[in-house]
């Protein structure tokens, strides 16, 4: 029996390493606000100690998030696996609004946002003065297709920017603590210092209410599983870069706040719109302030380096299910990269900074990021639900996947996922994110009147649900025109049986 008798798209190269995969993690993840605006969690609590417990809580969550998305990503480790398993645990509506939103709103917005962070703070780092209207759109496109084509030549090219960046920015916020410990007095208690404001009900409902800006900054672990089809060793690497990953930005964050904190104490924390730059002025004036201005430009350049290095590849995954529109699932014969699904996010995000503006596109992202957020902890649920589906399938006492699990299962997936739906509560009972967050409420009916119009009754591509390489859920291979044995398809790699019944694997 031949499992695939279609003519399939040869996928994409694994290329990319465990520290590739983690630099993408890594990068995802810390942005430009850690240079910028933690003032937030300190507001909150009121205090520099408390603001510093919380964001280790929001760590502590995060890691609970990371080490259920690292079981994932070894389980599901093809090209765009977030879509993969939204689709094998909901269904295919689900998993088209999800990547539909992401590609036209989430990641297109996010794009646009850092653009204009980047253009600006290059701007400073300069000396010049802020561009602002259309040269500042201008300019913004002009970024953006230059990282778009920069990874339409290869996934090196992208992860190699990547890798840059990372080590820039995570080296720029050591810095910064170095300056806390050998170089800065620390202000008459600086930590203690109690700031006007906070929750206005004790300690632990000050922590709770600094959860939600601390616990958002930690999002962007997911990216490594839409990139995953072109890593190597992916039932190993993934699970080390998530983790590993996410531990580095905790251990950066806490540094840098605590560095924060101490170079200006909780109030001067509070009051800073760019904490960074105030800091390190404190020690070496304009600068200092200019130095500060080209980090943020470098780590706003890693994460829109990250959005188009590996959010197309969830287009590409569903344009060669046949759930999307065909050219858009077609990879360069040279480059060997989904170059219609990055330019596709690139056209967007310069469309939506063309018409609605750099304000308009903000308020999209802010909306837009709330539903990302609803989607990420139905990925996490999804765990609960591909062991369920496992242990029925395989029957009592067999184990078909045997690398990394979540230790203290189901608590670790469970304590994540209640705990991201009560931060998104808390988040959505703020009245300015509640107004946006029906942005992306409507962007997702667009989404589902899409799929029913056009793709509810498309084929899988190629006429079948085998359209796509059968692959192995253990070692990552992938080849069309597998035989099958009783019971399934056997690797040719590694020997682990991956059945035929269900779906390929994500």
């Amino acid at each position: 029996m031949v499992v695939q008798s279609h003519p399939v798209p040869v996928g994409p190269k694994r290329v990319l390493g465990a520290f590739d995969a983690g630099c993408i993690v890594v990068g995802a993840i810390i942005g430009v606000g850690i240079f910028s605006s933690p003032g937030g969690v300190v507001q909150k609590t009121g205090d520099g100690t408390l603001a510093l417990i919380a964001w280790a809580v929001g760590g502590v969550i995060a890691m609970c998030g990371a080490l259920v998305f690292a079981e994932l990503g070894g389980r599901y480790n093809a090209s765009g696996a977030q879509y993969g398993i939204l689709r094998e645990s909901y269904g295919r509506l689900p998993a088209f609004m999800y990547v539909f939103c992401n590609a036209t709103a989430i990641q297109a917005g996010a794009i646009g946002v850092i653009a204009i962070i980047c253009v600006q703070s290059l701007a400073a780092a300069v000396g010049g003065e802020p561009p602002s209207g259309w040269w500042l759109t201008a300019a913004c496109s002009v970024l953006v297709m230059g990282i778009a084509l920069a990874n339409m030549f290869g996934v090196k090219a992208g992860a190699g920017i990547q890798n840059f960046t990372v080590i820039a920015k995570v080296l720029t916020l050591l810095v910064v603590t170095c300056l806390a410990v050998f170089g800065g007095a620390q202000p008459p208690d600086a930590a203690a210092e109690v700031v006007e404001g906070g929750s206005g009900h004790g300690p632990v409902a000050g922590i709770m209410a600094a959860l939600v800006p601390a616990f958002f900054a930690f999002g962007g672990w997911q990216h490594a599983l839409w990139i995953s089809g072109e890593v190597k060793n992916p039932v190993k690497s993934l699970p080390r870069a998530i983790v590993g990953g996410v531990a580095v930005v905790i251990t950066v964050y806490l540094l840098a706040n605590w560095a924060y904190i101490h170079l200006l104490g909780a109030g001067g924390v509070a009051k800073s719109k760019v904490i960074a730059a105030d800091a390190v002025w404190r020690l070496w004036g304009d600068g200092g302030r200019r130095a500060i201005a080209a980090a943020v430009a470098i780590s706003a350049l890693g994460v829109l380096n990250a959005q188009l290095l590996s959010g197309p590849r969830l287009v590409y995954r569903m344009a060669i299910e046949g759930q999307f529109f065909r050219p858009f699932g077609v990879l360069s014969k040279r480059f060997g990269t989904p170059w219609a699904a990055i330019l596709m996010m690139a056209s967007v995000a310069i469309v939506l900074m063309a018409i609605a503006g750099d304000q308009g596109v903000m308020m999209l992202g802010d909306g837009a990021v709330f539903i990302d957020g609803v989607f990420f902890a139905l990925t996490a649920a999804a765990l609960l639900i591909v062991r369920v589906k496992e242990k029925r399938r395989a029957g009592p006492g067999v184990e078909v996947y045997s690398g990394f699990k979540v230790p203290g299962y189901p608590v670790v997936p469970l304590v994540f996922v209640v705990g991201e739906l009560a931060l998104l509560t808390g988040s959505y009972l703020d009245p300015s994110i509640r107004k946006v967050a029906w942005v992306g409420m409507i962007w997702i009916a667009a989404a589902a009147l899409l799929y029913v119009v056009k793709f509810r009754k498309s084929p899988p591509a190629g006429g079948s649900a085998a359209a796509v390489p059968v692959e192995c859920r253990q070692c990552g291979y992938a080849q069309a025109g597998l035989q099958a044995e009783q019971g399934g398809v056997r690797c040719p790699e590694c020997g682990t049986m991956t059945p035929v019944s269900a779906p390929p694997a994500p």
